[in-house]
Parts: C-alpha cells; structure tokens; sequence
C-alpha cells in the first residue's frame, strides 16, 4: 500500500516527503480533532473513576 501511494506522488523525492508529511499531519489532526472526540461518549471506559 504505502509502495503504491509513494508511486502516486508526483514530483522528486522531496516534494513526495514533504506532501506525505503533510497528509500524515493532516490525519493526526483530524483524528484528534473530530474523530476522536466523537468516539469517546460511545467506549465503554469513559468517566469510570477508582475508588478505595
């Protein structure tokens, strides 16, 4: 998969770094922003606290 992604990207080898970095980034964000957020009212370990 990542072989034929890298194969997609246009340009020399430094733009194909630079726009996987970026897309790379731009999933974290993503995910962290909306995805992640959005998931955790729905697990099942959410607001459980220790007690003695």
């Amino acid at each position: 998969m990542y072989a034929f992604l890298w194969r997609h990207i246009p340009g020399p080898v430094y733009v194909k770094v630079l726009v996987a970095a970026t897309a790379v980034a731009l999933i974290v964000v993503l995910l962290f922003g909306w995805v992640f957020p959005w998931v955790e009212p729905l697990m099942p370990f959410s607001g459980n606290t220790v007690s003695q």
